[in-house]
């Protein structure tokens, strides 16, 4: 099972999301959004190994930047230019205002967003004001977040949603 899992999405890459690619954009099919000091070392970097290892092409901060790239330079392309975006919600996801900022951005660009909780419930996710942020950011945020947290009902498991996801996709651009 898992080895037709991982020929679908080198096939569904092939015809999808390789050719359309801009030949100026950061090049990532797939967003990983999370707060690294709960998730880098243990599922989103897993995550992006695993999606790397299918064939497609993933964008994680500690993997895809170097040390004194900008990072909206970097992360704000890489969001407008994936097809997916994968939120990892942990325990401190909420405290990071580029972790709120990233999935604000997905989540205005239309892109699909697959929930992964971490340690944590969505009724415990929270956009906190600690006087950093204006009232717009926080309702940007907190918009942003209820709508992700919204989409946790309808996935089962990670891989499975990006593979049903893409099919969507081409289905509705074979129509």
């Amino acid at each position: 099972m898992q080895l037709r899992g991982a020929s679908s999405a080198k096939n569904l890459y092939r015809k999808i999301l390789l050719p359309k690619i801009p030949i100026h954009a950061t090049p990532c099919d797939i967003f990983i959004n999370h707060r690294g000091i709960d998730t880098k070392k243990n599922i989103a970097g897993l995550l992006h190994d695993h999606l790397f290892r299918m064939g497609l092409r993933p964008f994680l901060d500690s993997r895809n930047m170097k040390p004194g790239d900008r990072l909206f330079d970097e992360i704000n392309p890489a969001i407008r230019n994936c097809k997916i975006g994968f939120a990892v919600f942990s325990p401190n996801y909420c405290d990071s205002y580029f972790c709120l900022h990233e999935l604000a951005l997905l989540m205005e660009t239309k892109k699909r967003v697959i929930p992964i909780f971490c340690d944590v419930k969505p009724s415990q996710l929270r956009v906190m004001d600690y006087g950093t942020s204006s009232a717009e950011q926080l309702q940007r945020f907190s918009l942003a977040l209820e709508e992700a947290k919204d989409w946790s009902h309808f996935l089962n498991t990670a891989t499975d949603a990006v593979i049903k996801n893409l099919e969507e996709l081409e289905a509705g651009k074979s129509s």
